[in-house]
């Protein structure tokens, strides 16, 4: 059982953030950089659990250090006609969301997909020449050190892990060690802006902004961020109960699992846990 009122006392520049969740939780908050980057470890970091949709945007980074290397253009074709990776990673490829069935043109709409990944997990195979857990390994996993990530399943929502090793997935994406400045930018930027979607749990967005493999936040409402979350804020949410934001105008991160499936009560924890997190780090 993970008993969320556990706090490791080597990380306690914050305090334990409250939240009355009836199941096991656990909670990590980071600096992008530093000797001793990690700020707060509250319930078991080390525990793996499902990622579920958390786990695109650890694959997004393998995507990206094949673009970094050459072996994949952002914009070479791949999935439906008139598809490019770029449109994969954005969510504008077309695909329902979890089958190959066509829901509209590439670029027409921010439809989010799980079959869009794994196309691109294909994708990526033929590009690269290694199974793509394979390649996982050894452009993300072990450079980055990961110790329990486990990137066997589906790069849409097949991975295993723990909040420590999401905290050092957080902070490549906040200060990037894989790929150069220009492709990180580039990878946290709006991709195709101005398109409207559905952000699952969460309802038709007018503007749904999504980069490479990451959502941003922006200006959406409702959203599973804090009031007090920066609009350049980035990260992805599962079904699993998990969610892994990027701050870059704080420099933060922060890393969340659960025993129980996302549902209304994440719903109405998640901002607060967010903006408790930010209220600290801001007074700080």
């Amino acid at each position: 059982m993970w008993n969320p009122g556990r706090v490791d006392t080597s990380a306690t520049a914050l305090k334990p953030v409250p939240a009355a969740l009836p199941f096991d939780w656990a909670l990590g908050v980071s600096r992008a950089e530093g000797a001793d980057p990690i700020l707060l470890l509250q319930g078991d970091a080390d525990a793996v659990h499902p990622l579920a949709s958390v786990s695109k945007p650890i694959a997004a980074l393998g995507a990206l250090v094949a673009v970094e290397r050459g072996m994949v253009d952002l914009d070479e074709p791949a999935g439906p006609e008139g598809a490019t990776v770029r449109h994969l990673l954005a969510h504008t490829a077309g695909y329902a969301f979890d089958s190959g069935d066509l829901i509209g043109a590439p670029g027409a709409r921010r439809g989010y997909s799980n079959t869009g990944f794994e196309v691109l997990g294909r994708h990526l195979e033929e590009a690269t020449g290694y199974e793509f857990a394979d390649w996982m390994e050894e452009v993300v996993i072990g450079p980055l050190g990961l110790t329990t990530l486990e990137a066997e399943g589906s790069p849409a929502a097949g991975y295993r892990g723990s909040v420590r090793d999401l905290l050092a997935v957080g902070r490549e994406w906040l200060a990037p060690t894989l790929v150069g400045e220009a492709l990180h930018r580039e990878a946290v930027h709006v991709q195709f802006p101005g398109l409207v979607g559905i952000l699952p749990g969460y309802g038709r967005q007018k503007l749904n902004d999504w980069g490479l493999g990451v959502e941003i936040r922006a200006q959406k409402s409702p959203h599973w961020t804090g009031q007090r979350s920066a609009p350049e804020t980035f990260g992805h949410f599962g079904q699993s109960g998990s969610f892994l934001w990027m701050d870059p105008t704080r420099g933060l991160c922060a890393a969340f699992l659960s025993t129980e499936p996302f549902g209304e009560m994440h719903k109405t924890a998640w901002p607060g846990i967010t903006d408790a997190i930010l209220a600290q780090a801001d007074a700080a």
